[in-house]
């Protein structure tokens, strides 16, 4: 692995470039972008249909008042006797009253089931593209900023709730609301209808080229904050903080930090304006049209057209009542234009497709055959490496027995690391196999597999959490005399019992609270506590102090026995006992034997043990 880390933060760059025009194209890649958004509220059927009812029901409802005011007007208040009926004026006050009670009751029902379905399914879209990316490659990871996917569960699924929680009542209940509307308007007056209506289309497509406009700013905002997420992942962890610190870089940080943010606030500005003048307009033309109403009622009353002055205010009060649906159709309209562009990018990481996954007919390890370690002609090049490349490990072959320590040494970059990433299959061969138990890693169901290995690497991650939290990582079941076990095995409880709060110590972000060889010692005790068939030690003691790396290396020897153990060391003094020595150059083993038959050989590993035994002099 060593030498893959030089350039990385311009590999990085030119990886998020390559997504980000991925993403500037991806939604016009999406197909049937509505059907999958439907899909997403298929487990919500029965409060999805009585939301609709309730909407259709509140809709319906809502056109009956103008139509009451109408009679009030010509049957209660001017009726053609000339004298106001009490009575029936009474009933029809009575009945707006109770209608507009009804309503709001309906309303606020409504509401509950609207943002409880809206809410849930973005839960769902949420868990799911968290549940998704748990499925990826470790690849995937290595080459997409941790900032990016946090963005994508954050920023992209987040900025469609809104469109998830109104859609559904605004597009039905809107509709139902304009067409009750139209019709309400035609039996009161056809003539009125058409004044009141003329425009409309031209309205609805200047909203198409609105909602282009916006989709366009939503997909930059989305990028802008996916760059800002990582830039706050990355400088603000304690080891970016360390970094910075360490660097006196804090003030160059804070300046790419708000140019982002500038940015930002462009973008947002821009997304809250377009569109603005559109809605203004079209304010200004609901808002005309009772004017434009009186005139045309004057001029069907003078041209002997009967129009009764019930009918010119049930309509205009009606035509207002359109007004308001209408707008709140072509807001959502602009709304889903403007997601599109975010259910784009979501759609496009669960669109992704796990390099890695279990074949059909994959099957279990076979308990008998555990301990088993075998690589037969295995090449491997990392995907995005150039076709004609050479491998990082090209046709290396080995056997380890049960119970055997074997270690891997070599210089930086030679590829002792891939081999630990192959045998647990987090990365797939190229060419040749990999065999775990006697059975292809390919053909094994991967949870099986990961079962029976434990990983302790150089880079030892700890949650913030206790310790016991963290140790009970890998058990969550276990007892506290299972941790206090595992704990004296990996000689770390003396440390533990020695805090005021003993195993429910902080060990802060990344474990930062620990030394390095007490980190160390507790992932030990964590692998121990997991109890695997295969111990792989990926160079766990190379940045510990020579006092830390006695302590530590004393926890690994009692971990490897009675267990399979593959050791990536770059100190050769932590493996003088292995039973088999596997040196390793340029992707290849050059050499194998124990530490004295290599020695006798006077080739590669004698020579890499003569420098570090004179540069520790």
């Amino acid at each position: 692995m060593g030498g893959r880390g030089g350039g990385m933060r311009g590999g990085v760059g030119s990886r998020d470039a390559e997504v980000q025009r991925a993403e500037n194209a991806a939604a016009p890649r999406i197909p049937n972008l509505l059907g999958r958004i439907g899909e997403l509220f298929a487990p919500f059927r029965v409060p999805l249909s009585l939301t609709i009812v309730l909407v259709l029901a509140s809709a319906g409802l809502g056109v009956l008042p103008p139509l009451l005011t109408q009679r009030a007007f010509d049957e209660g208040l001017f009726p053609p006797s000339g004298t106001p009926d009490v009575p029936v004026l009474l009933w029809l006050v009575g009945a707006m009253v109770g209608l507009w009670l009804v309503s709001a009751v309906l309303g606020v029902w409504q509401t509950y089931l609207t943002a409880r379905v809206g809410n849930s399914v973005m839960g769902v879209l949420r868990v799911r593209l968290f549940s998704h990316l748990q499925a990826m490659e470790l690849g995937f990871f290595t080459r997409t900023k941790t900032g990016v996917i946090q963005s994508r569960l954050q920023n992209d699924v987040g900025g469609v709730a809104s469109v998830l929680n109104n859609t559904v009542s605004s597009v039905v209940g809107n509709t139902v609301t304009v067409v009750a509307a139209l019709v309400a308007m035609l039996v009161l007056s056809w003539q009125l209808t058409i004044v009141a209506v003329v425009l409309l289309p031209v309205l609805v497509l200047a909203q198409r080229k609105v909602g282009q406009v916006r989709a366009r700013i939503a997909t930059q905002t989305q990028e802008s904050l996916s760059e800002m997420t990582a830039i706050t992942q990355e400088t603000l962890s304690v080891s970016g903080i360390l970094l910075a610190k360490t660097f006196n870089r804090q003030p160059a940080e804070i300046a790419r930090y708000s140019a982002e943010n500038d940015r930002q606030i462009e973008l947002q500005v821009r997304q809250q304006m377009s569109g603005q003048w559109f809605f203004a307009i079209v304010g200004v033309f609901m808002s005309v049209v009772p004017a434009v109403v009186y005139l045309v009622a004057a001029w069907l009353i003078l041209h002997e057209v009967p129009v009764t002055a019930g009918t010119i205010v049930a309509f205009t009060t009606v035509q207002a009542r359109l007004m308001f649906p209408m707008m709140g159709l072509l807001r959502v309209a602009l709304d889903l234009q403007t997601s599109r562009a975010l259910f784009a990018r979501i759609f496009e990481y669960l669109d992704l497709h796990p390099a890695i996954t279990d074949a059909a007919d994959a099957r279990s390890v076979d308990a008998a055959r555990l301990g088993e370690v075998e690589f037969r002609d295995v090449t491997f090049r990392y995907p995005d490496a150039a076709a004609d490349a050479p491998g990082t490990l090209q046709d290396v072959s080995f056997r380890i027995e049960p119970g055997q320590y074997v270690a891997f040494v070599g210089p930086s970059g030679a590829g002792k690391t891939t081999v630990s990433y192959l045998i647990p299959r987090l990365y797939e061969a190229s060419e040749g196999a990999v065999l775990f138990a006697g059975t292809d890693v390919r053909e094994l169901r991967h949870a099986s597999l990961v079962d029976h290995i434990g990983v302790v690497s150089q880079e030892t991650y700890l949650f913030h959490a206790t310790i016991a939290e963290n140790l009970r990582y890998a058990k969550p079941d276990a007892t506290d005399e299972e941790l206090e076990a595992a704990c004296r095995a990996a000689n770390i409880h003396d440390t533990i019992s020695r805090f005021p709060d003993g195993y429910h110590t902080l060990v802060g972000e990344r474990g930062y609270r620990l030394s390095g060889g007490e980190k160390q010692r507790v992932a030990i005790a964590r692998v121990l506590l997991k109890d695997p068939a295969v111990l792989i030690l990926d160079e766990a003691t190379s940045a510990l102090d020579t006092v830390s790396e006695r302590i530590v290396q004393g926890a690994l020897d009692a971990a490897s026995r009675g267990r399979t153990t593959v050791a990536i060391a770059h100190r050769l003094s932590t493996v003088v006992d292995a039973d088999v020595i596997h040196v390793v150059r340029a992707g290849r083993i050059v050499e194998s034997g124990t530490h004295a038959e290599l020695l006798g050989l006077g080739g590669e590993y004698a020579r890499l043990f003569a420098e570090q035994l004179t540069a520790s002099v």
